[in-house]
């Protein structure tokens, strides 16, 4: 195998609360990368007053940021662009209005991720970058809105979560005065005890005595003790190694200054001046509750991450779907893997669509043929990236409607190329020459479907199949949607109700969706359920 030629050049771009970075990379044959060109940009989305929203100025700085990201992998050649959003994004009443704005003015699309699989990706990037061995360490990124803390060693990961102490959040919600005085910093610490005791529990349970600090603020935290003990840090601060007592030494004085005094220091980053004191006094906290000796910080992290874990999806597979018995969904599969299909959102999506079918089939009467086609459509309404994001609705339909889909009649193909069109965007229209081809009948299924499919896929905004439980309520004059979800419902919540006005017309209901705590009692009684609604600290 020939290793000295990449095969793909991907950027990825990590949207933290504080700054969003990007790395460019080369892929090879063999699954190692290369990278090419590094960009940080520094936004503050989380503001002062501004809790669980997004400003138009936040918004803004980070268009425009993106913007500038998005010219350099233009002019680098990128081929693909991943686009990760985390705490800020993820939590904001109005973070699926963001994400569409990035489509619409830079054309990037992002996901946001929940928090538990950020984690898992932070650990990841941290194993690919620093020599672990077999003893258990506390990995720590502390962010702008969360703090990801992973405990493990080489081979697993014991404990993975994120937790919402980033340094924006703590600095808005506990830190009024400058200097931060002792009370505010023993009110800090009392909050951090109350929320890490699911990781003191795993860390009382193996001798940890090493704590690994990735992204901006334990970097910043690395270059001022590597200065101020003459630690060898120009070049890179991965691997960079310091005792607790050097970082005890740093914290006596560092947590005296006041933003006259911080702005002075060089390493300092010169937006996390008025928030890095959380994060110096959640690092003090961590080295006293669990007796840490050593920390070691590593430059990968999140986008890093998102890199391996696409090279792990991308290996390519054993073989490609080929011994399916029945020909149409051999066909089907086939049109699938060669678009490179979203797997699992797909068929996350197909699976809420099938859900929502069996309880409105009587009544919309629809058959039992229609079903399948309905699948089929959910499995294909995103094949139009294969050609590009613009308009992949319409490059859906046209894929399906010329493409040998072997077993299907002409109206069949016609069904599940419109229903997969009308996905997103438009509904089905009369100025739509290849709807209007259809008879009366077809057009009325077509609506049907469309309706179900187009509500299934915004359940699904994030594309992490964040929604694991939907419950249907169907009453005479309203459907309520329960959501029980992994993470933050909110995009999930948003992205449905904006495409639900097809869906309440051909069912004649309004439709409402709530999110369920996991934890609560299954009811039926709306009240007891949040809609739409930020969930508090």
């Amino acid at each position: 195998m020939d290793n000295s030629t990449p095969t793909k050049r991907i950027a990825a771009i990590d949207l933290g609360t504080n700054s969003f970075h990007a790395v460019l990379v080369d892929i090879y044959p063999d699954g190692s990368f290369r990278t090419i060109d590094k960009l940080k940009e520094m936004v503050i989305l989380a503001e002062k007053g501004m809790d669980n929203h997004l400003s138009e100025d936040a918004m803004q700085r980070g268009l425009d940021a993106l913007k500038r990201i998005k010219f350099l992998c233009d002019s680098q050649q990128v081929e693909k662009i991943l686009a990760f959003a985390t705490s800020a994004i993820r939590e904001a009443k109005n973070g699926g209005d963001f994400t569409q704005r990035m489509i619409d003015e830079v054309g990037i699309k992002a996901r946001a991720i929940p928090g538990k699989m950020e984690a898992e990706l932070i650990g990841y990037a941290i194993r690919h970058s620093i020599a672990l061995d077999k003893e258990m360490v506390l990995m720590v990124d502390i962010g702008g809105g969360s703090v990801e803390f992973i405990v493990g060693n080489n081979e697993e990961f014991l404990y993975h979560n994120s937790l919402k102490l980033g340094v924006a959040r703590m600095s808005a919600k506990f830190v009024k005065n400058d200097p931060i005085t002792k009370k505010e910093i023993k009110t800090l610490k009392k909050h951090y005890e109350e929320t890490l005791v699911e990781v003191a529990e795993v860390i009382k349970k193996h001798k940890v005595t090493t704590m690994i600090g990735s992204s901006g603020t334990m970097e910043n935290i690395g270059a001022m003790v590597a200065n101020r003990t003459s630690l060898t840090a120009d070049m890179t601060l991965n691997e960079l190694v310091f005792n607790a007592s050097d970082f005890k030494s740093l914290y006596k004085e560092f947590i005296k200054l006041d933003r006259d005094e911080r702005k002075n220091i060089s390493e300092l980053d010169e937006k996390r001046i008025d928030i890095i004191n959380p994060g110096i006094v959640l690092v003090k906290y961590l080295l006293k509750k669990f007796n840490i000796e050593n920390i070691k910080i590593s430059e990968a992290a999140l986008r890093d991450g998102m890199i391996l874990n696409f090279l792990k999806e991308e290996r390519p597979k054993l073989e490609l779907v080929a011994n399916f018995p029945d020909p149409r969904k051999r066909s089907i599969f086939e049109l699938l893997r060669k678009c490179n299909w979203p797997e699992a959102h797909s068929r996350h999506v197909a699976e809420m669509a099938l859900k929502l079918f069996d309880e409105f089939r009587d009544e919309l009467k629809l058959e039992e043929s229609d079903r399948e086609l309905l699948e089929y459509a959910s499995l294909m309404h995103d094949i139009g990236y294969y050609i590009s994001y613009r308009k992949h609705h319409k490059h859906a339909l046209y894929i399906i409607r010329h493409s040998d889909l072997r077993g299907f009649t002409e109206d069949e193909i016609d069904i599940m190329a419109n229903v997969a069109r009308y996905h997103r965007r438009s509904t089905p229209n009369k100025r739509h020459s290849f709807y209007m081809k259809m008879d009366k009948a077809l057009r009325k299924k077509v609506k049907k479907l469309s309706g179900i499919l187009r509500v299934a896929d915004g359940l699904d905004r994030s594309h992490y199949q964040n929604v694991q439980n939907l419950e249907i309520v169907n009453q005479k004059d309203k459907v309520n949607f329960y959501l029980t979800t992994m993470g933050d419902p909110e995009l999930e919540i948003w992205g449905a109700e904006r495409k639900s006005e097809l869906f309440e017309k051909v069912t004649g209901k309004k439709l409402e969706i709530y999110a369920v705590n996991s934890s609560e009692v299954e009811s039926t009684d709306p009240s007891k359920y949040k809609k739409a609604k930020a969930k508090p600290d």
